[in-house]
């Protein structure tokens, strides 16, 4: 019995580790940088709120052309750009204002602060060209040296790694080889050590024993998140920038009439939404994976249905070429015909002119004709033989082709049918019918005209729908009634109800799939037949058929 449970307690565990294990992988896409595809390596924060290494985005600026503006951000205190060696004299000189300064410099907008750059008229705005989001987003004049260190996001790197074993084990810096394994970590020295090299390096009664060792890691961060303009802690939020800012940033004029609170309060209101929203999540699981069967059935369907568009669009193409194909034939066998034809006229006017050569059957037969003496006998053959040199004599002195060579009459305008091929194109949907508020009206039938706008695609047929408005609403969606396969452009709703205000729309329909709604069309209805309508002390019988909009716009 006791072996069952352990046994059962171990699949237990071994369940757990499984899906943590999972987890941990499934997370590690979110803590991949999207230019080098490699865990991230001190990231910072872009303006679009994506992420990316301080390295890369170093090597992607100095592909930009950008030079010089690869900075290191500020976020660490213990960096060369944030030690008091490197500062402006005049700010290591200068001392932070009292809190009731600051309040008083702030509703005034004025005053100085360390850091403020003078005569900066046109600064240089810089471009950065966001991985992730494929989109240029502004850095501002001092580049990178202006974004936070996302030290969130290294600390989870961090934790991923050790979950992981990524890279083995930490070892010690200062050791002799062979090094040990580091057991501490000290941020103020960015050094990794064990037990013995600790101690050593941190002797007691000296300014580094006062230092705080944490665990061994191979990226050192700062205690807390710096201001990348004045290198001090960060301690307010403004809600306008949507930026962590310092006491010093407060007094400045870009952040005059700003909302700013104090970062406890974003940071509770924050986490208590990201709280609620996880806790939403996590209790649709259900939802997420039915969702997720869903999209993947229409992934699938999407596939089916693109080959069959494929299928479609060549079937079209090729019926297309055959057509282009049969007239092809037909045009050639035209020109065929009219070729061999001319040629057929040419032949025949060159034999005829052969023929008046010297020496040919023609003028040799004629030579002979002359010799006859007989006159009877002469004129009877001499007479055909007079028309046919008669013939022969005008068509040598008014000689012409007897067809033309050029076969200009066989050229096409295929202009037109370029301009179809080239705007041949996907069928739209019907854009959204315009209703002729000319020639709609309301009595005891609504009659409802419309039509589409001019380049709109064709419609096949309109769905037309309607519901009155006057009626106590409904728990739910709002439900229309719906006339489906409409022809044309105009519909007859009959027997409406009496006094009442409906509300119409249209829309239209053809193979591409169904258009947008047309603008509703408020139509009010007159009473019912005998009752009158009274403005002021005037009696106004029953109207005759009219149409009118809504009534808060009559």
């Amino acid at each position: 019995m006791a072996e069952g449970e352990d046994m059962q307690a171990f699949t237990s565990i071994m369940d757990a580790l499984v899906r943590i294990s999972t987890s941990m992988k499934n997370m590690e896409k979110e803590l991949l940088c999207p230019v080098c595809q490699e865990m991230y390596k001190q990231p910072l924060v872009l303006p679009c709120t994506h992420n990316v290494c301080q390295a890369c985005a170093r090597e992607v600026l100095g592909q930009q052309g950008y030079v010089g503006h690869g900075g290191d951000p500020s976020s660490e205190p213990t960096s060369p750009a944030s030690t008091p060696s490197t500062r402006s004299p005049r700010l290591s000189r200068r001392t932070l204002p009292k809190p009731d300064r600051l309040d008083r410099l702030l509703k005034s907008g004025f005053g100085t602060y360390p850091g403020r750059k003078r005569g900066a008229l046109h600064p240089q705005v810089i471009m950065f060209p966001c991985p992730a989001c494929q989109g240029d987003v502004e850095l501002g004049e001092r580049g990178l040296a202006g974004l936070f260190r996302n030290l969130t996001l290294e600390r989870v790197v961090e934790r991923y790694r050790q979950s992981v074993s990524v890279g083995g084990a930490i070892l010690c810096q200062l050791c002799k080889p062979p090094p040990l394994e580091a057991t501490k970590g000290c941020t103020e020295c960015r050094a990794t050590f064990c037990n013995e090299c600790f101690k050593l390096f941190h002797p007691w009664g000296t300014q580094k024993a006062q230092h705080e060792p944490t665990l061994p890691t191979l990226s050192f961060r700062p205690k807390g998140l710096m201001c990348p303009d004045h290198k001090e802690e960060v301690t307010h939020y403004c809600k306008t920038c949507q930026r962590l800012v310092c006491q010093l940033c407060r007094v400045r004029r870009t952040h005059s009439g700003h909302k700013i609170t104090p970062v406890l309060s974003a940071y509770q209101a924050l986490k208590d939404k990201l709280t609620k929203s996880l806790t939403y999540i996590l209790g649709n699981q259900d939802t997420v994976q039915t969702q997720i069967c869903e999209l993947e059935e229409t992934v699938r369907h999407t596939e089916v249905s693109g080959q069959q568009a494929k299928e479609e669009v060549s079937q079209l193409v090729r019926g297309l070429g055959a057509v282009l194909e049969e007239k092809r034939a037909s045009l050639l066998q035209a020109i065929e015909e009219c070729q061999q034809e001319r040629l057929a006229r040419l032949s025949a006017q060159i034999q005829e002119h052969r023929s008046l050569l010297d020496g040919s059957g023609l003028v040799g037969y004629a030579q002979e004709v002359l010799k006859e003496t007989d006159q009877p006998c002469f004129v009877q053959a001499a007479k055909q033989l007079h028309n046919r040199i008669a013939r022969a004599t005008e068509a040598l002195q008014m000689f012409r082709p007897a067809a033309s060579s050029s076969f200009r009459h066989c050229q096409l305008d295929v202009g037109r049918e370029m301009k179809l091929l080239t705007e041949l194109n996907f069928l739209r949907v019907p854009e959204a019918p315009v209703i002729d508020t000319q020639r709609t009206f309301a009595y005891d039938q609504i009659f409802l005209c419309w039509r589409l706008p001019p380049h709109s695609p064709p419609a096949w047929h309109y769905t037309i729908e309607f519901r009155r408005t006057d009626v106590p609403a409904q728990p739910g969606p709002t439900r229309w009634q719906r006339r489906e396969e409409v022809r044309g452009t105009s519909a007859l709703l009959e027997n409406p109800d009496t006094g009442s205000v409906y509300v119409l729309r249209v829309r239209g329909c053809n193979k591409a799939g169904y258009g947008e709604y047309s603008e509703d069309v408020y139509l009010h209805t007159p009473p019912a037949p005998g009752t009158t309508r009274t403005v002021g002390m005037t009696a106004v019988p029953r109207m005759p058929p009219w149409r009118r909009r809504h009534p808060s716009l009559s």
